[in-house]
């Protein structure tokens, strides 16, 4: 009970760094939430081969509600092209279900290696980021547009994270403004995080040795714990974004993802 509580207690401290992040940077909380959990995690005896998606499915499911206001926030603005969802949904939703069973293949050990790539590029990115810029290219055809949804759900699913740093690019290349790339984005998240909990709730399902309070791969304390927080950290990380030098927190936040990245990888 005192490790369960001790978790819960750390847990609350890191939603309040994912929230407020969230909100003053604009990234995604799996690149926070997956690296700490897992360091977090054997606390409550995660075994030590399925750190890597415990860690990746509660990061997930933490997205849910978090996905869900930000996609609300931009319908509202009528942000979101409801109509690329007839071509991208199928494979969202396929890729994002099947990230958890892809995940299963994989070792603890690689999908961590995986993960500490992925960390590497993004704190990259975030240091010298990449500015789509929109043009006047059609969109593709509908079966490129389901391949690709699938994809990025799939890498978005098995590294724990919405999807942003894959959709929004590729839908800037595709010629939408930047507004609707980041609107369909936010809903599109959400379809990641949904679909991509219930397929690592049910490919743990039958996992041996999993803590108390274990829904398949999702551990529900920690999850409790980041969501309470973040959603309330949010709003005051993006009210500090109109005051705070944010392009210099990047880069220092970029700093810290690369030495996350680099120790993940070699640790």
């Amino acid at each position: 009970m005192e490790s369960l509580l001790l978790l819960l207690g750390a847990c609350l401290l890191l939603g309040i760094a994912v929230g407020f992040s969230a909100g003053l940077l604009g990234i995604g909380g799996g690149l926070i939430a997956v690296p700490a959990l897992i360091y977090l995690l054997p606390m409550v005896d995660v075994p030590a081969n399925n750190l890597p998606h415990v860690a990746i499915a509660t990061s997930l499911a933490a997205i849910i509600l978090t996905s869900f206001a930000s996609a609300r926030a931009h319908h509202q603005r009528g942000n979101i092209d409801w109509s690329l969802f007839k071509p991208m949904l199928p494979g969202t939703m396929l890729g994002a279900l099947g990230a958890g069973f892809i995940a299963e293949f994989i070792s603890g050990a690689d999908l961590k290696r995986g993960f500490a790539v992925f960390v590497i590029l993004m704190s990259i990115n975030m240091a010298f980021p990449y500015k789509p810029v929109s043009t006047e290219k059609k969109m593709p055809p509908a079966l490129v547009l389901f391949l690709v949804s699938a994809l990025i759900a799939v890498v978005s699913g098995l590294m724990g994270i919405g999807g942003g740093t894959l959709t929004v690019p590729f839908l800037c290349w595709c010629g939408l403004q930047m507004r609707q790339a980041v609107g369909f984005s936010s809903a599109n998240g959400l379809v990641i995080a949904l679909w991509g909990s219930l397929g690592y709730v049910i490919a743990g399902w039958d996992v041996q040795g999993m803590p108390f309070g274990s829904l398949g791969y999702v551990y529900i304390p920690a999850l409790v714990g980041i969501v309470i927080t973040s959603m309330l950290m949010a709003p005051v990380g993006a009210k500090a974004a109109s005051t705070w030098p944010t392009p210099v927190l990047k880069k220092i936040f970029a700093a810290l993802l690369l030495v996350v990245g680099l120790k993940l990888m070699l640790g």
